[in-house]
């Protein structure tokens, strides 16, 4: 990396930064002091997991229009569940459609977070396990690492899918909680499993802060009411590989993100993604929309034990 090229990307970085931390400043500036609710991100991730027995249905919705690519939509599937107080594992199945292509399944994920400290403290660390078996027609967009860049996306469908990855994600996530406010922190590294050669570990990382607009709930529940919403900002990239490691020829995203809490119902969030380099696409749009069963299996368990 040329001097001029790393003073230019770090100052990519630090400019997003600036963008962050001015969107959650903004989104709050009016907010007066007052429920706790999960953070309102999209790749990073807190301390939060799942109830133990509850099940979460979420759809991850993300479009995008890149200059000279195809426009393409991504939906993935993720089905969230309570194993245990320290342990929540998840599956996601993925597809996306370009219209001036095809549409198409792109492959599924395996995830496993286990919190080892039980209770709440100054700096939460939760260890997180990912197996991924996706092709590269995925876009999905749940985490950017090594080299990723607008330019992978120039393949075909047809091109892209027959390049399968099977990958090791490994997260190391750092989660705090102060005056209403969330401040976590992801690191990312990847490994491809899939190639009989020695493949780099790619590296990336996540920041994202979220605090809802009150903290205190009023005395007649309602919809749109100030505690059910949360809203925050998060920065997210590419860090390169074990071979090249930094900023060079990474791409990078800041947005701000809404969520939405329907009492009784489904959670609802939003965020447009900006890109911060020429290797980031414009504008990444993201909608999400989840609903958690409590206690999902308790009839199952109970008939199980009726007819023994």
């Amino acid at each position: 990396m040329s001097g001029s090229d790393g003073k230019t990307e770090r100052r990519t970085i630090w400019r997003g930064w600036s963008i962050a931390a001015g969107m959650a400043a903004a989104l709050f500036g009016c907010a007066r002091p007052a429920v706790a609710q999960e953070a309102s991100y999209f790749v990073t991730y807190s301390q939060a997991l799942e109830e133990p027995g509850n099940l979460e249905v979420e759809f991850k919705g993300t479009q995008a229009s890149p200059k000279n690519v195809n426009a393409f939509g991504s939906g993935t599937l993720e089905l969230e569940y309570g194993a245990k107080a320290w342990w929540t594992t998840e599956l996601y199945l993925e597809g996306q459609t370009t219209p001036a292509d095809s549409t198409l399944f792109t492959g599924f994920r395996w995830e496993n977070r286990f919190r080892p400290l039980p209770g709440e403290h100054r700096v939460n660390p939760v260890a997180y396990v990912e197996y991924e078996d996706t092709n590269n027609a995925t876009r999905s967009f749940l985490e950017v690492t090594g080299n990723d860049s607008v330019q992978d996306l120039l393949l075909t469908n047809a091109q892209a899918r027959s390049d399968v990855e099977r990958e090791l994600e490994l997260k190391a996530i750092l989660s705090s909680n102060a005056k209403g406010w969330n401040f976590s922190e992801n690191f990312i590294s990847e490994k491809n499993l899939s190639t009989s050669e020695s493949e780099p570990w790619e590296f990336g990382y996540a920041v994202g802060a979220s605090r809802p607009l009150a903290l205190l709930a009023g005395a007649k529940p309602c919809i749109f009411c100030r505690e059910n919403f949360a809203a925050g900002a998060e920065i997210y990239g590419g860090l390169g590989t074990t071979n090249q490691f930094g900023l060079k020829q990474t791409s990078h995203y800041v947005g701000p993100t809404l969520q939405w809490n329907l009492p009784k119902g489904p959670t609802l969030q939003f965020s447009p993604n900006f890109g911060l380099n020429d290797n980031s696409m414009g504008v990444l749009w993201r909608v999400s929309v989840s609903y958690e069963i409590q206690q999902a299996f308790r009839g199952l368990r109970r008939g199980g034990k009726g007819r023994l």
